[in-house]
């Protein structure tokens, strides 16, 4: 007689172990894009990629289709899928979307400032000066990223989260597509100083317009209509190397 419960069961760890491959393979996908070791523009070479990870090309392919819902990817019938380019054209609108998310999460954490909540934004800011003193662009746009992230997450709603966490990574892939490589200004703008005080004091509008400057200043830096920000530079001239993945988590 057939036991359903064990072969239900079985099922079940069947799809556990296959869902957490298919994450694992999705984060080093993520990783190698938002790093640049995967260009903007070039394919995803399935073959190579799986062999690499040591997993078959059913999971590989079902993680690359997460990546194209998160906007990473894009597919293409019958010849594969591509890193996303996001070119000039698209930057401003991209940004529209951040302030209208970042602007209302200033807003709220002004209506009641919180010292705990200043200082994390604190320490967000002086990670990035910090990082800003260095010659690679990698740790000073993930210090940024990282800043922007924070800003949002103290709002403390998961959907925000969630959202700004799509339009930085495609911030990233749009600096990823700049022509003259991968580019971040060196300085750090003071709206970011000018965004942490407004929330200290209350006054939301304050900080969204430090946050409107921002942007701006932003997109006329990856449009090229303003070239006068000093940058730093990074090439990612190498092939990406992927770990193995031997087995998904218990």
């Amino acid at each position: 007689m057939a036991k359903p419960s064990i072969n239900g069961a079985q099922r079940a760890v069947v799809a556990l172990e296959r869902t957490s491959t298919v994450h694992l393979v999705a984060a080093e996908l993520r990783k190698a894009i938002l790093t640049g070791a995967l260009p903007v523009g070039g394919p995803i070479g399935e073959v190579e990629i799986a062999a690499q990870l040591g997993v078959s090309r059913g999971p590989l392919r079902e993680a690359a289709q997460r990546l194209v819902q998160e906007g990473l990817l894009v597919s293409y019938p019958g010849r594969g899928m591509r890193v996303r380019r996001i070119g000039p054209d698209e930057v401003a609108d991209l940004y529209e979307a951040r302030l209208a998310l970042e602007g209302h999460a200033a807003r709220r954490l002004a209506q009641q400032p919180d010292r705990v909540q200043t200082a994390e934004l604190e320490a967000a800011l002086a990670r990035l000066a910090a990082v800003s003193e260095g010659d690679d662009a990698v740790p000073i746009g993930d210090a940024d990223i990282a800043f922007h992230r924070e800003l949002v997450r103290l709002v403390g709603s998961a959907h925000l989260s969630d959202r700004i966490d799509t339009l930085l990574a495609e911030t990233r892939i749009a600096t990823l597509s700049m022509s003259d490589g991968f580019q971040v200004r060196r300085s750090v703008s003071p709206t970011y100083r000018e965004l942490i005080d407004a929330i200290g004091e209350g006054d939301g509008e304050g900080a969204a317009d430090a946050l409107s400057r921002q942007f701006e200043d932003a997109v006329a830096r990856l449009t090229g209509k303003d070239d006068s920000a000093e940058t730093v530079e990074s090439d990612f001239d190498e092939k990406p190397v992927f770990p193995r993945i031997d087995a998904p988590p218990a």
